[in-house]
């Protein structure tokens, strides 16, 4: 090794012991006769001090050094001056004592000045990925990610349960986003597909025999763009025969709340984690992914205003449409140019628009008619509006909002208003890690672009046994035994008890609108399988990304990965996608179409 020591060990070690350091210069200051070093590693960074009074020669050296140059060091340490000491770093009372120093490689002038206070946009950041996550805080994240990934394997091995690998070249197969298509070369106009999950392959694995099975999966998605997502994400895969939902929400639990007491013991977790079916998450937060850590829960107003004379509820209500809100609390000094901006947030979800009710403080600690502040004070009754406050909780003091459409954009506005008010009046405890597993989802929701039923989660979950002889029937009307386990909003599992009969698996296709020729085309691997003796089984798979979010506090997911692409999709260090040679094409038996710009 050409060092002794990491650069973080120097508190640890005995002042006046001798150490060889490695790594880059994160920065330089001349002092005369001193110049000092901040000297980075993967671990953080030292203090070296080369003195001219010591070594001429080498003093003469370090003053041709510049940030981001490789060097080695060797020297003694000892404590800093009397008020020269850093507390912001772990190794701010010591430093090194520089005897000897090898340049090891120069480097030119990077791009960006490389520590955790930078503001460079994040393109340029990810086109130069190698000097970004030479930053500590990134190292660390990284160094986080493999403790978590670490501490889930040694946790299931612990349990019986084997690391099984499954093919990334699969066929492509309905699983609720486009795949990844990779031609065969050998099969000319023939495909494999890149897998959205190992869903069939684990459910195979259970007819294997193979009871108790994880694997650290690649996961590959054609979807859409969007800020929290990525075209290729890593999740912890498990499955388990012989089990009931009870065990996978158990074993869940003991894995999670463990991780976080082992890999960021400074957070706060609740145990044992809170349960909450589909429709109290949807009834009281207006989301299945819902944010406990503050209260703001939603209340329906409909059947409250179903004989109200004001126009604009009255309309909502003849379309069959909802009238819900939450209070504010503390909020009603908000001045109208605040409104004002919450009106235009909650356009951008679709609503149509936003009502409020200020209630301003009383002398008399009541609700009191001049005390009410709204653009519906001269429509509503005041006795009407006191209906309101009630339903809501609502205090002199408090500010109401209320949101009138189609189930859908009314749930989805009030769902991110909520967490915009949690933010604003500072309700979010962020130390807190608050689990929550979402229970009892719908089996199916209908899609009314191509008017079929789809599944709410995929094909091969199974109805509540208590269900069964309403699918033919009411297909909208029956629960799942699916479950996710969400934390402080983000979605971070998601599993449920599989079909492991062949009869009800293809009812289900057939609700689901798949031809005798399609279910054989797609499935028969799986459904012959099943033929031969499948146990009941279920799972759950989590995503890596998102758990490495919360515990190191970033709400970027692209902070978490080694080499992301952009928020487009797109990879500035590889510059790809790109196109490949004409050659390539051919051997593949393609031809590309150019898109015609107009």
């Amino acid at each position: 090794m050409l060092k002794t020591n990491n650069c973080i060990d120097l508190s640890n070690l005995t002042l006046g012991k001798s150490i060889i350091l490695a790594g880059w210069v994160a920065n330089r200051r001349d002092h005369g006769n001193l110049i000092f070093l901040d000297l980075r590693d993967q671990s953080g960074i030292a203090q070296v001090v080369i003195d001219a009074d010591i070594n001429e020669e080498l003093h003469k050296m370090a003053k041709s050094i510049r940030n981001e140059w490789v060097i080695q060091i060797s020297g003694i340490i000892r404590e800093r001056p009397e008020g020269s000491e850093n507390p912001k770093l772990p190794t701010g009372y010591v430093e090194v004592i520089t005897h000897d120093l090898t340049i090891l490689n120069e480097s030119i002038t990077p791009p960006f000045e490389i520590n955790d206070d930078i503001t460079v946009d994040e393109s340029i950041r990810l086109k130069y990925r190698y000097l970004d996550l030479r930053r500590i805080r990134m190292s660390n994240i990284l160094a986080l990610r493999h403790n978590v990934v670490k501490f889930i394997r040694e946790f299931l091995n612990k349990r019986n349960f084997l690391e099984i690998e499954t093919p990334i070249l699969i066929k492509s197969t309905p699983e609720g986003a486009r795949d990844y298509l990779v031609p065969s070369r050998l099969y000319p106009s023939e495909f494999y597909a890149l897998p959205q999950s190992p869903q069939q392959l684990k459910q195979l694995l259970m007819v294997s025999g193979i009871e108790k099975y994880y694997q650290i999966a690649r996961c590959f998605r054609d979807e859409d763009p969007r800020s929290d997502r990525q075209p290729e994400f890593t999740q912890l895969d498990l499955e388990m025969s012989f089990v009931e939902q009870e065990d996978i929400l158990s074993l869940t639990e003991e894995l999670y709340f463990n991780l976080v007491k082992e890999i960021v013991p400074h957070k706060k977790i609740v145990s044992p984690f809170p349960r909450i079916t589909y429709a109290d998450a949807i009834a009281k937060y207006g989301t299945d992914r819902p944010d406990t850590r503050y209260d703001l829960k939603l209340h329906d107003l409909t059947t409250l205003l179903s004989n109200s004379e004001f126009n604009i509820f009255k309309k909502i209500i003849n379309n069959k449409g909802i009238i819900r809100g939450f209070t504010a609390p503390n909020a009603a000094h908000y001045k109208r140019k605040d409104i004002d901006g919450l009106i235009d947030f909650a356009k951008t979800y679709g609503s149509q628009g936003l009502m409020w009710i200020a209630i301003d403080e009383t002398t008399s600690n009541n609700i009191e008619e001049d005390s009410i502040r709204s653009p519906i004070k001269n429509h509503v009754p005041f006795t009407e509006i006191l209906q309101i406050a009630s339903e809501l909780n609502a205090n002199p003091g408090d500010l109401i909002l209320i949101v009138a459409g189609t189930e859908k954009i009314t749930n989805l506005t009030l769902s991110a208003l909520r967490a915009e008010m949690a933010n604003r009046l500072d309700l979010i405890d962020t130390s807190v890690l608050a689990f929550t597993f979402v229970t009892d989802f719908p089996l199916f929701e209908w899609d009314d672009e191509i008017k079929k039923w789809k599944s709410l989660h995929h094909p091969f979950t199974s109805p509540s046994d208590d269900q069964l002889e309403k699918l033919q029937i009411s297909p909208e009307s029956i629960t799942s035994n699916a479950y996710d386990l969400v934390c402080n909003g983000l979605e971070c599992a998601g599993g449920s008890i599989r079909i492991s009969n062949r009869e009800m698996q293809e009812k289900i296709f057939e609700i689901l609108g798949y031809t005798n020729q399609e279910i054989q085309s797609q499935f028969q691997q799986l459904l012959t399988a099943f033929d031969y003796g499948a146990p009941p089984h279920g799972g759950i798979a989590g995503g890596i990304e998102r758990l490495v979010m919360l515990l190191s506090d970033t709400d970027n997911i692209r902070d978490v990965i080694a080499f992301p692409k952009t928020q487009k999709f797109i990879d500035p260090l590889f510059e790809s996608p790109s196109k490949v040679t004409q050659e390539q094409l051919a051997e593949l038996h393609l031809e590309t179409i150019e898109k015609d710009n107009e």
